[in-house]
């Protein structure tokens, strides 16, 4: 893994698809360890270990599972977490301990945002870190492909335009310094740091490409 903050490292990059580009975090907080997304890498598995394991897997949505979640769970007995609209789809592949609802939850001192539009059930993670960094982890609702912030509406996984243009309002209000996505189309970039003025732009602007 590589460090990126004081509390906060990056796994390798996978490729789970075809020119898909994704990453998983592991964040350190004053209440447990988290893992945030997911990766099948076994000696990132490893370097989690080393590094005191995790007590929490929150997944985004759906587009996250794999086997590794249960490798994950076993290795470490933590809880994997995601939206109870995202459940049915990822319990096939690990059984889901702890469902965040529609409302903001808090757990581990992450505050849990409801982010639907990519899915029926996405969700977004944002943690205030002592560190100083305001941390944003937007799954596949808000990310960067080749340099363009993009989003991406998934109609059979129940979502829409409509409420993604929601979840973007709700971005708006959060002035997050760092924002992390799940995966996107390519790219060397895969986190960013913002100013407040840079993020209402981006917010602003991505909205407007929506249509609706």
């Amino acid at each position: 893994m590589k460090q990126i903050y004081e509390d906060l490292w990056q796994t390798k990059l996978e490729i789970p698809f075809v020119s898909v580009h994704a990453h998983a975090y592991f964040l350190k907080t004053e209440i447990a360890n988290v893992l945030i997304y997911n990766t099948g890498h076994a000696e990132e598995i490893d370097n989690i270990a080393h590094n005191g394991g995790i007590k929490y897997q929150f997944l985004s949505h759906r587009d996250e599972t794999g086997d590794s979640l249960k490798v994950i769970k076993q290795r470490f007995d933590s809880e994997l977490c995601c939206h109870k609209l995202e459940k049915p789809a990822i319990s096939p592949s690990c059984p889901v301990d702890i469902e965040f609802s529609e409302g903001n939850t808090n757990l581990a001192n992450i505050e849990v945002l409801h982010t639907p539009g990519h899915t029926v059930g996405s969700v977004s993670f944002l943690y205030d870190s002592p560190s100083v960094h305001k941390y944003l982890f937007t799954g596949d609702t808000l990310f960067q492909s080749h340099e363009e912030w993009q989003t991406l509406v998934f109609s059979g996984a129940g979502g829409s335009s409509e409420a993604l243009l929601e979840s973007l309002r709700i971005y708006r209000d959060l002035k997050p310094d760092v924002v992390l996505w799940s995966a996107s189309s390519g790219g060397e970039v895969s986190f960013v740091e913002v100013t407040n003025t840079q993020w209402l732009e981006i917010i602003d602007s991505t909205k407007s490409k929506l249509g609706v």
